[in-house]
């Protein structure tokens, strides 16, 4: 009975599948969002006030920082949670699949948020007539408020590879990533 409930177990971690391809699929919706905004800039270049094309570079800027923090989370969780993606992302030259740990994909995460709310706040500043002190006071409290975040995610990893690095892990725990050692420890029991 527990060998097929391990198989079933093992077996649903292919479900976030579909969370992954939809984040794919949300993905492609985007850049077509994206070529639509990139084609009205060209077509406006030359028309367009000093500061609104300063903007709608932004803007575009911001939407490359959005999908690339979506296709990380989407690729660096299928691999760690799905199926291993080492050979195919070596014939890619993606050297970077598989080498994310939830601790960096959670600083790279931090740091594009931090990243994505510094440009909404350029855009704030470059527009002083478009929003009102509460607003802009509002915004930058938020934008402080995921710096402080990822300061602390950062402090937090650092200290536990510290941790890590200090203290040798127990063979106990070394036993439960071999799939050999449970096999035995079922057999003791």
């Amino acid at each position: 009975m527990i060998p097929l409930i391990d198989k079933a177990m093992l077996a649903a971690r292919h479900i976030l599948s579909v969370f992954f391809l939809g984040l794919m699929v949300g993905l492609l919706l985007y850049a077509v969002r994206f070529l639509s905004k990139l084609w009205e800039f060209a077509t406006q270049l030359f028309v367009l006030p000093e500061n609104d094309d300063l903007l709608t570079l932004l803007h575009l800027a911001d939407s490359a920082l959005v999908a690339s923090m979506v296709a990380m989370v989407a690729i660096s969780s299928y691999d760690s949670l799905v199926s291993r993606l080492k050979e195919e992302a070596a014939a890619e030259r993606m050297h970077w699949v598989g080498g994310l740990d939830t601790g960096n994909l959670k600083l790279k995460l931090a740091t594009s948020i931090v990243a994505i709310s510094s440009i909404q706040l350029l855009q704030i500043f470059l527009k002083p007539g478009s929003y009102d002190d509460r607003e802009t006071m509002w915004a930058l409290v938020i934008h402080g408020t995921f710096l402080a975040g990822a300061l602390v995610l950062g402090v937090l990893e650092r200290l536990g590879r510290h941790e890590e690095s200090s203290h040798p892990v127990a063979e106990e725990k070394k036993e439960v990533h071999n799939p050999a050692s449970k096999e035995a420890r079922q057999e003791k029991e």
